[in-house]
């Protein structure tokens, strides 16, 4: 629709190659790389590498997809913009309530993740607290976001590092350990590929904060490559340290992995350390989804598909004040009355399903079958993977989408009956 002024619905762009790149490794080497590698370990025994390895490769090929069509579309919205544009307005909408839904509840997860570390005895309380913050710290402008993401990332980057060091240091590392294998079977490395691919999937918040990029198409074509290319540095030391130490075996079974594994390697007093680098790293994901679902729901509202007063921006501080406003609310009422860390499953099967539209958009792009191999990697990566998960993982998630398709077409033929003719 058309703007009237900058200050009512335009964001400004005010973030760098660097900025976009910290803000992509907030979400990657999130919380994820400290409880992610237990069940994945426990999915593929010894197959964990190749599970990584999988996940490594579906993720180059949607965070290409991703780069192509954010240089090309640098608006807020990520691959709703991208499956609108591309696809038709369907599936763009599909991919935007996979997003908003999915990652809504990883918010909250990450919050209650947050208290956990922080307060167990207190740990609604805690989370709610750490919604209210991280929302403020947002509403204050999308640069006071990036200077604080910087830091959380070194706190955690400097904490991983102490974690491999002590690890492969130690006279319990046994390279022997590392034998990669598949006792898990193909269809438990899939499990396990799918299980890591989310936590590599922070990438699209530099694609969904396009809008508030400089030069979005020099800039996000560097960025996302550059920290998807870190982060698997860093999941690929990290993971083969804590191999080293505990085993497939006894990763599988780690309650706290790194924590384990700093103390099998003899070193128990690393282990608050640790802890506390979980909870900095819980925050940093929560404060790049916030980011990126609010920046999702101001591009569907700006489209009427979520309620218009979401897509006001704020004409001091330049962000969607009233979506991170809505989002923070819903998430802090989430964390405040329900655990949903062990029920977002379905988290996971739709941010694959937000990529199965990536990689079909950028399919669309270039009519050449060399330039179509590596969206068509992509779309059938995230296919696989996404029917890899648990069962219950994929019989919610699919209920969830069932769910905004039903909306979709209520919404339309409601539209139709307004206007008195069939919705288009």
């Amino acid at each position: 629709m058309t703007q009237s002024s900058s200050d009512s619905s335009e964001l400004r762009r005010t973030l760098g190659v660097g900025d976009a790149v910290v803000i992509g490794l907030g979400s990657m080497v999130g919380a994820g790389i400290f409880a992610a590698l237990g069940p994945a370990a426990g999915a593929a025994g010894s197959g964990l590498l190749l599970g990584l390895a999988i996940a490594a490769v579906v993720a180059y090929c949607n965070a290409t997809s991703s780069a192509r069509l954010a240089a090309l579309y640098p608006a807020s919205g990520g691959t709703y913009v991208y499956g609108r544009e591309r696809l038709g307005e369907f599936w763009g909408y599909l991919a935007g309530w996979s997003f908003v839904v999915g990652k809504t509840a990883s918010c909250a997860a990450m919050a209650l993740t947050v208290g956990t570390y922080v307060w167990p005895g207190q740990a609604h309380a805690v989370a709610v607290a750490a919604v209210v913050a991280l929302t403020a710290v947002n509403y204050g402008g999308v640069q006071k976001s990036a200077w604080l993401t910087r830091a959380i990332v070194a706190v955690v980057l400097a904490v991983l590092a102490c974690v491999v060091v002590v690890c492969l240091g130690s006279g319990e590392s046994d390279a022997g350990r590392l034998d990669v294998g598949a006792s898990g079977g193909v269809g438990g490395v899939l499990q396990a590929a799918g299980l890591l691919f989310f936590a590599f999937a922070g990438y699209a918040r530099i694609a969904t904060l396009g809008e508030e990029v400089r030069d979005p198409a020099r800039t996000i074509p560097r960025a996302i490559p550059l920290a998807l290319g870190i982060a698997l540095a860093v999941y690929a030391c990290v993971a083969v340290a804590v191999l080293s130490v505990l085993g497939s075996d006894g990763l599988g079974q780690a309650g706290a992995p790194l924590a384990d594994a700093v103390r099998a390697a003899g070193a128990p007093g690393l282990v608050p350390v640790v802890r506390v680098g979980a909870a900095v790293a819980a925050l940093g994901s929560l404060l790049a989804l916030i980011l990126g679902v609010s920046r999702t729901t101001l591009a569907m509202a700006r489209d009427r598909h979520l309620p218009g007063a979401l897509a006001t921006v704020h004409p001091r501080f330049q962000v969607p004040h009233r979506a991170e406003l809505a989002v923070g609310a819903v998430v802090a009422v989430l964390a405040a009355t329900v655990d949903v860390r062990d029920t977002i499953g379905f988290s996971s099967f739709g941010v694959l399903a937000y990529y199965a539209v990536a990689n079909a958009s950028a399919w669309t792009l270039d009519s050449a079958p060399t330039a179509r191999v590596v969206p068509v990697v992509g779309l059938l990566g995230c296919a696989v993977l996404a029917f890899s998960l648990p069962g219950v993982s994929v019989v919610v998630g699919a209920g969830v989408l069932a769910v905004g398709v039903l909306a979709y077409g209520v919404r339309r033929w409601m539209a139709g009956q307004r206007s008195g003719a069939p919705g288009r």
